[in-house]
């Protein structure tokens, strides 16, 4: 297995640490602001990111979906997406747009189909979180909810330690939330056995307020597993509750 040099993970962290969030004095308040972080790594087949895209067009003009965002303070959301591999591999696809009504999250979904797939061979989730956070720093909404969603099926294995990404996130008032896909493959990249996805996401990868993770049985479980884990995030219910058929209208 690749390391990522010392001076690189140094690099990479001083820069995020040296980076200020952009002035929200005059922007465009929405009720929360949300990136939402897929992996593509080598352990995941095309197919299988092309469910997970399914997944979230669907899950983003599910009319819950829409129902929730639409009864929150500001009725809309902001929404960044970008699929990422290894250390240097983060490719955005969808570069902060507001979700309000059906019209908005067919647009998304438009966008997402025609992107071409990307190409990653390690699973570096502590530079997808590095990403994310500089993706909501410099993002040109106003929200007192930050939110970085991460969907994988395996642990971290490039870049820097999990651990620092966590505390920085707390650091700067960011929440992770964590959406591992359980897959029965031969786990020769993940280096994980299926049912230890879920406790090593809970343990490694989400942090901050109200933090939790929605599992996905397999890939083609992960459309009914964003829709619920979506809700929770739009109306912050954090944790302990299930809010995916309360808030239907």
């Amino acid at each position: 297995m690749r390391r990522t040099g010392s001076i690189g993970i140094r690099f990479l962290l001083l820069g995020l640490l040296a980076l200020g969030p952009v002035s929200t004095a005059f922007a465009e308040a929405v009720d929360l602001a949300l990136v939402l972080a897929v992996d593509s790594s080598e352990s995941i087949d095309n197919e299988e990111v092309k469910l997970q895209r399914e997944g979230y067009i669907a899950a983003i003009k599910d009319p819950g979906i829409l129902h929730a965002i639409q009864k929150g303070k500001h009725g809309k959301i902001a929404i960044a997406y970008f699929e990422w591999a290894d250390v240097n591999t983060q490719k955005l696809l969808i570069d902060w747009i507001t979700v309000s009504d059906e019209a908005s999250a067919v647009a998304i979904g438009e966008r997402l189909k025609s992107a071409p797939i990307l190409d990653g061979h390690f699973t570096s989730i502590s530079s997808a979180i590095g990403y994310a956070m500089t993706l909501l720093d410099n993002n040109p909404y106003k929200s007192k909810r930050r939110v970085i969603d991460v969907s994988g099926d395996g642990r971290n294995n490039h870049g820097p330690p999990l651990a620092q990404m966590q505390a920085e996130a707390i650091k700067r008032k960011i929440t992770i939330n964590g959406l591992p896909i359980v897959n029965d493959r031969d786990r020769q990249y993940s280096g994980l056995p299926p049912d230890d996805i879920e406790r090593y996401y809970r343990k490694n990868v989400i942090a901050g307020k109200n933090a939790f993770i929605v599992v996905a049985r397999d890939f083609d479980d992960f459309e009914r597993a964003i829709i619920r884990k979506l809700m929770r995030e739009i109306v912050d219910a954090g944790p302990n509750h299930d809010y995916a058929d309360a808030q239907r209208p």
